[in-house]
């Protein structure tokens, strides 16, 4: 049985190791926030944190994932405070129907992790993720807002 850290907790998962992350975060551990969207690591739905660097959990296997530390949408707020992307998009109205918010934010964290002041070039090619609702202005919004945070 696979022992993932998952938010900065343990968790033994009763899950076949060629699993998806995917169905392991929200089957066996209950964190439902991680989204399923397409299934082939194309629209971003299911974006989460592994190790600092944003990835797609539905073609991630579970046993890339042992020894690591995994982090969701509801690790992002830490002790009920939310991060400053998080703030960001609340402030910009970024979500419509929300589906796609959950993997956009792991996204965008991992953007200003790696880049905290992005151009628009920047975020055009490391922000990957499809919004069926086309929210995209006010998602860079967000992101130059949250880069300012």
């Amino acid at each position: 049985m696979p022992t993932l850290t998952i938010n900065g907790q343990s968790h033994n998962v009763d899950a076949d190791p060629d699993m998806p992350l995917l169905w392991a975060l929200r089957e066996n551990v209950g964190l439902t926030g991680t989204k399923y969207g397409c299934g082939i690591a194309q629209c971003g739905a299911c974006t989460i944190h592994i190790d600092g660097v944003a990835v797609r959990s539905c073609l991630t296997p579970v046993a890339a994932a042992v020894g690591k530390q995994i982090t969701t949408i509801e690790g992002l707020a830490v002790n009920g405070v939310l991060s400053k992307v998080q703030k960001a998009w609340l402030e910009h109205d970024v979500p419509q129907c929300g589906y796609c918010q959950a993997g956009m934010i792991m996204a965008v964290t991992a953007l200003l992790k790696e880049k905290p002041k992005p151009t628009d070039a920047d975020i055009n090619n490391a922000i990957t993720n499809i919004c069926r609702c086309g929210t995209y202005q006010q998602v860079r919004a967000a992101i130059h807002a949250a880069a300012s945070a």
